[in-house]
């Protein structure tokens, strides 16, 4: 074993673990972040508007880092925490910089230290009442995946079938119990980086969510489920899950062969393309059509079979929804869709991302600006093929599409201080102007918020196209998801094939 490996197990082996020490870093974040914001806003009031906009914009970049930091490394759901505030629209921020900080938040996942094995073998003897031996002929000590809540081994069950087992790491129920406590300090925060989040609701969410990912017994449930929907799906494929070698703590399923997301990122546009809207269709499908949200969508969740088809993996951070969510966010697109700004505002206040006390606040034309820049990628018909670098649709960056309202022009001019004629009063009104066109922009976005019920909807909605930037893939992605959001016909011929599986499906 290399230097590298060795690190990973002394690094796995100081990971804090009691409820003192996880909540002692959850709570020197939220006290140094909250005596250092004081500061910062006591400073402001000396200084100049736009040096007063730099300042807040380096002390939010400087909390997601802590955030990222602190949390990475901390297993369990610290850092599914994490994850989730990826999804927030962080105050003030300019584009380049938000997407990089929410796609750190957003990879908190990776990189995680296997746990050695002795430490699962307790474990394991006690789930599986008995030595190892009892289940299984062969059993790879050696861990070829780790997560924030369990890792996963191969092995081969007595009649000979070549399995995964997911263990659960010893003790993290009551890392994750301490964890989703913590969560409440963090409401704070999250009020600084997204002041029109209800962030107790998310809090809430996530403690549910999260308190349900740690049941296997249920995650095999999920799993068995969602299998047989897609059982004979000409695109898709879930593993079987071997049920009575699963317990609440280890989770045994069919092993699957194929290529992982790397090695896809690096094969012909043909090929990517196909297989991105097999991910799309999953995902998007599974919402609108069967209403499952699944808030995982992670790349190192699926992968392409030699056949063709995809393998999903991973199903314990799952949401039913109600057919009323789905219909609200149908009629979201929709509204986007058509470039109806009045309907939208009426559409995002029924849906609940805009509360009615707020409504009057925000101006519908705005509104559907925004709405398309975060959207318009799966709402609105139309080829687009995804290039590596392009934005996530932050809402910040829409004015800088537009030229700013005279409004915005005359109030810059009557606040800015006596400036003499030249290139350098020029540059000092301009800053001033854009710094108003974002003042603007940041007041809209903090009128919304995100329902509890929509808080994986929006994860998976962002993940996955970040997984189709990744592939630079290219389809009509709104007239696919017209499939699912509106009923509409196939759009592709995997849309055909798809439609005569849920065809015979349903006879």
């Amino acid at each position: 074993m290399g230097s590298g490996s060795e690190d990973s197990q002394r690094e796995a082996k100081q990971l804090p673990t009691g409820r003192l020490a996880r909540t002692a870093r959850v709570g020197g974040l939220v006290t140094g972040q909250g005596v250092r914001w004081a500061s910062t806003r006591a400073a402001n009031r000396v200084r100049s508007p736009e040096r007063a906009a730099a300042a807040e914009r380096e002390r939010t970049t400087a909390l997601v880092n802590e955030l990222v930091d602190q949390l990475g490394r901390m297993r369990g759901a610290a850092m599914k925490v994490g994850q989730m505030i990826s999804m927030v629209e962080f105050d003030g921020l300019p584009e380049e910089q938000e997407r990089e900080l929410r796609e750190r938040l957003a990879t908190l996942r990776d990189g995680v230290p296997p746990v050695p094995f002795s430490k699962l073998q307790k474990l394991l003897r006690e789930e599986l009442g008995g030595p190892l031996a009892r289940s299984f002929a062969e059993f790879d000590e050696q861990a070829f995946a780790a997560a924030s809540i369990g890792q996963v081994h191969r092995a081969t069950t007595l009649d000979g079938h070549d399995v995964v087992v997911k263990v659960q790491y010893p003790g993290i129920a009551e890392a994750v119990d301490t964890d989703l406590r913590n969560a409440m300090l963090l409401v704070p925060l999250l009020r600084r980086l997204a002041p029109g989040l209800d962030g107790r609701a998310l809090a809430s969410e996530l403690r549910e969510r999260i308190t349900e990912e740690l049941d296997y017994e249920l995650e095999a449930q999920n799993q068995r489920r969602i299998e047989r929907l897609m059982r004979g799906h000409p695109l898709i494929h879930v593993p079987h899950v071997y049920t009575e070698l699963s317990t609440r703590r280890v989770l045994v399923s069919e092993y699957v062969d194929g290529e992982r997301f790397e090695a896809v990122r690096l094969l012909g546009e043909q090929q990517r393309d196909r297989y991105a809207e097999t991910v799309f269709r999953f995902f998007f499908g599974l919402l609108y059509r069967d209403r499952i949200a699944l808030g995982d969508p992670h790349p190192g969740n699926y992968l392409r079979r030699a056949d063709g088809r995809v393998s999903f993996l991973d199903f314990g951070l799952l949401r039913e929804v109600s057919g009323a969510r789905v219909a609200a966010e149908a009629r979201i697109a929709m509204a986007v869709r058509t470039g109806d700004a009045d309907e939208l505002k009426q559409a995002l206040t029924a849906g609940g991302y805009l509360p009615p006390a707020r409504a009057a606040a925000v101006d519908a034309e705005l509104a559907l600006r925004l709405m398309r820049r975060a959207t318009s990628w799966y709402a609105i018909a139309g080829r687009h093929r995804f290039a590596e670098g392009e934005h996530g649709g932050d809402p910040h960056a829409v004015l800088a599409e537009d030229e700013p309202p005279a409004a915005t022009h005359a109030a810059a001019a009557e606040h800015a201080p006596p400036q003499r004629e030249g290139p350098g009063a020029a540059a000092a009104i301009d800053a001033q102007q854009q710094e108003a066109r974002r003042a603007r922009v940041r007041e809209q976005v903090n009128q919304f918020t995100v329902p509890a019920e929509a808080v994986l909807i929006r994860r998976m909605h962002g993940v996955v196209a970040a997984v189709m930037q990744s592939l630079r893939a290219g389809a009509d992605w709104g007239a696919i998801a017209g499939e699912y959001l509106h009923g509409e016909p196939p759009a592709t011929e995997q849309g055909e094939l798809e439609a005569e599986f849920l065809a015979a499906r349903r006879a």
